[in-house]
């Protein structure tokens, strides 16, 4: 049986006091925290990288925090709007305009007198601020209400459905080596099933444009695509509708890997016999 993992909550808090009571409120409302509690937790910065517009930021330390949120995949964002280490007036609509991220709802706090940095927060991208006092009574309800939580038994139930017959073609093209035209089979099925499962499908559809994308010898076409897949991929179980869904994120993250190590100069390099078959029902589908 898969492991039901805690979900997971990333406070961008610094006071260690504070962190405490936070810590002790999540726990008890079913959360696992995650610290970020000033911009270098994330990484170094890249003084020489490019500068880039909003959406997946790929250089630098806005480019780190992608991977870190996209790998962590948090239900929920939580910013303290007076933690001046964290640069959240730069972080929270970089974060709210990238296709990858922006379905995590985004909380924040600071003190109830300035009516100025609330707005600012809101403006940003932030989908709700509350004052300090407020979060502080009431912590694990305004959990609760805004997290993105899972149903996991409708999940289980989609999951327990069988692969459709037009997914199932566009996994055989995935297969065969032909990326750009397994999109259309897959998503056809993606649009016809209103289920969670169809997620299923969108996960196989962007790694199959970022393989393509690599094909093209396009590094930030496939290094974004490789990040907004994760979102749909990760919360499924280990088998869904018979689809090996825990091998086929391995190989995601295989691949990911080299093509980030590769970078845009050495992706004419990518060994494209990594990229492993998609398994249905214990067998690679033909």
């Amino acid at each position: 049986m898969q492991k039901e993992h805690k979900p997971i909550i990333v406070g961008f808090v610094a006071d260690l006091m504070f962190t405490t009571r936070i810590q002790k409120a999540a726990e008890a409302a079913g959360f696992k925290m995650i610290w970020v509690e000033k911009a270098a937790d994330i990484g170094e910065v890249t003084p020489d990288a490019p500068r880039e517009t909003p959406g997946e930021l790929l250089h630098g330390r806005e480019g780190q925090l992608f991977q870190k949120i996209t790998a962590w995949q948090p239900t929920l964002l939580l910013f303290d709007l007076t933690n001046k280490a964290i640069p959240w007036v730069g972080w929270l609509p970089a974060l709210k305009s990238s296709a990858a991220t922006r379905r995590i709802p985004v909380i924040a706090f600071g003190p109830h007198e300035d009516v100025v940095l609330f707005q600012t927060a809101k403006s940003l991208g932030a989908d709700a601020v509350y004052a300090r006092s407020r979060f502080v009574s009431d912590m694990p309800a305004i959990f609760r209400k805004h997290a993105h939580l899972l149903d996991h038994d409708a999940l289980a139930e989609a999951c327990a459905a069988p692969l459709s017959d037009l997914a199932r073609m566009g996994i055989a093209l995935f297969n065969q080596g032909s990326y750009y035209t397994c999109h259309d089979a897959l998503e056809e099925a993606w649009t016809q099933d209103q289920t969670l499962g169809r997620d299923l499908y969108r996960g196989i559809l962007q790694f199959g444009i970022a393989i393509y994308q690599i094909e093209r010898g396009n590094y930030r076409g496939a290094a974004k695509m490789l990040l907004r897949l994760r979102q749909w991929l990760a919360p499924l179980p280990d088998v869904c509708r018979g689809v090996h869904v825990a091998r086929l994120r391995e190989n995601i993250e295989a691949v990911t890997a080299v093509v980030q190590t590769l970078g845009a100069e050495g992706l004419a390099g990518f060994d494209f016999s990594m990229v492993q078959p998609i398994y249905v029902d214990g067998v690679p589908l033909p």
